[in-house]
């Protein structure tokens, strides 16, 4: 019973850090197309902005814990905002960078899962994006937010424990195209919301008390992020 529980978890492990066989060109354009037609309708994205929402304050909470904040939690809403609470100096480099991590994360994370699948390693990426999950699990404070991080978990760990090594394939590919592709049209709502007159609390607006640097300067960041994460991530994914 001990040899075979060992031999279990030896197996796992090596699934975990090994690597597996790059999917056909026809799955990966077909993940694309899958993850674009959950960002481009205005009612699917309406439900599939949630995924992002999950991305934008993990940003927050990751770095937050980096830069030596206390993270006090997440909050997830049902019309896909979030909140991030953090304690620590509320001036200097450690908030700024907290802040400027929301919008730059689904597409940062895009562009590492990317780098991740171009590199065969599509069950660690699914076992990383499980314990992501999970921890943000432990973070969050509010029922909504507990549920949706349950489900997203859940899928993630049923997928990369039971399915078959194709149905991985196409699950991660799906998840990072929509990575990509999901982190750019957040700042061009932020755009559009600034242009009239909304969105006066904004991560962008944040950043512009704590820097003195413009809040449209931030927004040009944070385009600038997402573009180029979608450009270069795509190309990765693209090369099979």
């Amino acid at each position: 019973m001990h040899t075979s529980a060992s031999a279990s978890l030896s197996d796992l492990w090596d699934r975990v850090v090994g690597t597996q066989a790059a999917p056909d060109r026809w799955l990966v354009i077909a993940t694309a197309v899958a993850a674009l037609a959950a960002v481009l309708p205005h009612r699917v994205w309406r439900v599939a902005r949630n995924a992002v929402t999950i991305a934008h304050e993990g940003g927050h909470g990751l770095v937050a814990l980096v830069t030596g904040r206390r993270l006090d939690g997440i909050r997830l809403h049902s019309d896909t905002s979030g909140l991030t609470v953090s304690r620590g100096k509320p001036t200097g480099l450690g908030m700024i960078l907290t802040a400027a991590a929301g919008y730059t994360a689904p597409p940062l994370l895009g562009l590492g899962g990317a780098a991740l699948l171009s590199a065969g390693h599509i069950t660690a990426f699914l076992w990383l994006a499980t314990a992501l999950l999970a921890a943000m699990l432990v973070m969050t404070r509010n029922a909504y937010g507990a549920l949706t991080m349950v489900l997203a978990g859940g899928a993630f760990l049923v997928v990369s424990w039971l399915a078959s090594t194709d149905v991985q394939a196409a699950f991660a590919y799906t998840v990072v195209w929509f990575l990509l592709l999901g982190g750019v049209r957040p700042a061009f709502e932020l755009q559009t919301k600034r242009r009239h007159g909304g969105a006066g609390d904004s991560d962008a607006d944040q950043l512009s008390r704590l820097t003195h640097v413009p809040a449209g300067m931030w927004l040009f960041l944070f385009h600038v992020v997402s573009l180029c994460s979608l450009i270069g991530g795509g190309r990765w994914l693209l090369t099979v």
